[in-house]
């Protein structure tokens, strides 16, 4: 899929090949996941808030803590997984 491709189409893309999509762009999402309701998952995160490291550490404790029938239709924060590294 471009990666320039519109909100709406990636989040159907990815919903047809039944895989969780990750977005920084929290306020599209959300408006997406009110109208298409089974979606196959989405994860939100703020931009800013993340150092790359931490990023793909809270990505792998959500990949170790949840399985793919856990996701339909669900939006859920990434910091939900965020490791505190102090």
């Amino acid at each position: 899929m471009p990666a320039d491709a519109p909100d709406r189409i990636q989040l159907l893309g990815a919903t047809a090949q039944g895989r969780v999509i990750l977005s920084f762009n929290a306020r599209d999402f959300i408006a997406l996941a009110q109208v298409y309701q089974q979606h196959a998952g989405i994860v939100l995160a703020a931009q800013q808030s993340w150092r790359l490291p931490d990023l793909i550490a809270a990505l792998d404790q959500l990949l170790s803590e949840t399985e793919a029938t856990d996701w339909t239709g669900q939006v859920r924060w990434l910091n939900q997984w965020r490791i505190d590294r102090s």
